[in-house]
């Protein structure tokens, strides 16, 4: 039987797509298990910063499909399932191959070493995508190399990279996307665009990001909060564009409890933050597109409103696609 290892990989980029940003500081990581028949076992992705790497969610599920043991399945944390796996493995894993967008962590931080526990487990096989260039954490691959393991390198490498691109944004210049919503028709005003999901979605981000940039009129018109409150989330410095520097302060945004509120008609302020959102229509678009790593941008499958993104000549690559409830969420970076 021909295993299609791409196919393997895809799978673990998707599963990682759903939580980008969300992991910061980290990176966001995708894996997946699978048997020696080709059957998928699980496919996992770290979920959020200090909890279990992906590595260890997918050998988690995994185990309990392999084994029908669900005790594993009350540990509470990363360093539980290290020790529940290795305390009770039996050798289940000796035939598995696992696929991961990022290199093993070698490093005993918040979390156990990845690849410790892959080498522990006695699996043969490792897929690896990208490899880890955060000095700390790097290394995974040699040791696992070292002790016997076979793996294999840059598979999906370019997507893996571009799945990495952002935490690497983090550890040195910062990261900056661009946020928006829309119609099929392009439309972006006339009250709420996107579903419910995806509105919760945009918290989660917003919960995870240090500093949001809007523009003067869309304060003046929508008077919004810009906070997390669906998640009960922190909400981010906030940074107005506007040459005018007159504001109601009434506006819900002005009175968010820790948060600064900076005006200005530049963008100097985002050298001060590490992970940063942009959320506009067509005109932030343009003012924003020297800054803007990755776009991200909710499309939902209706019509309305007057106004959208017409006279803007862009072409963008996608990154990641996915249907989320009733919309499309698509990652892209422009060509």
């Amino acid at each position: 039987m021909v295993i299609d290892n791409s196919f393997f990989m895809s799978l673990a980029l998707n599963e990682a797509w759903k939580y980008q940003i969300q992991t910061y500081p980290n990176p966001a990581v995708g894996c997946c298990v699978v048997s020696k028949d080709g059957a998928i076992l699980s496919v996992e992705a770290h979920k959020k910063a200090g909890e279990a790497h992906a590595e260890v969610l997918a050998l988690q599920s995994a185990y309990v499909k392999l084994t029908n043991d669900e005790d594993i399945l009350k540990c509470q944390n990363s360093s539980q399932i290290h020790k529940y796996l290795l305390e009770h493995h039996n050798f289940v894993f000796k035939d598995v191959t696992l696929y991961t967008t990022l290199e093993p962590c070698s490093h005993v931080g918040k979390t156990p070493s990845c690849a410790i526990l892959i080498k522990n487990l006695a699996i043969k096989q490792v897929f690896v995508g990208s490899k880890d260039t955060n000095e700390l954490a790097s290394c995974g691959n040699d040791m696992l190399i070292e002790s016997g393991v076979d793996v294999k390198t840059k598979l999906l490498k370019k997507e893996c990279d571009e799945l990495l691109y952002p935490f690497k944004k983090f550890i040195s210049d910062g990261f900056v996307f661009f946020k928006w919503a829309q119609r099929l028709d392009g439309s972006v005003d006339g009250g709420v665009v996107s579903s419910q999901k995806s509105r919760l979605h945009v918290h989660k981000l917003r919960d995870k990001c240090d500093l949001l940039v809007i523009g003067g009129n869309t304060v003046r018109i929508d008077r919004p909060t810009l906070d997390a409150r669906l998640v009960d989330g922190k909400a981010p410095d906030v940074l107005i564009v506007s040459k005018q520097k007159d504001f109601d302060k009434t506006i819900p945004l002005f009175n968010v409890k820790n948060r600064k509120v900076f005006i200005a008609d530049n963008f100097a302020i985002l050298q001060n933050y590490r992970n940063i959102m942009v959320e506009g229509g067509a005109k932030m678009f343009e003012l924003s597109k020297r800054y803007v790593d990755y776009y991200l941008c909710y499309v939902a499958p209706s019509f309305g409103g007057d106004y959208g993104f017409k006279g803007i000549e862009q072409k963008f690559e996608v990154l990641n696609i996915r249907k989320e409830d009733e919309d499309i969420i698509m990652w892209m970076k422009r060509k």
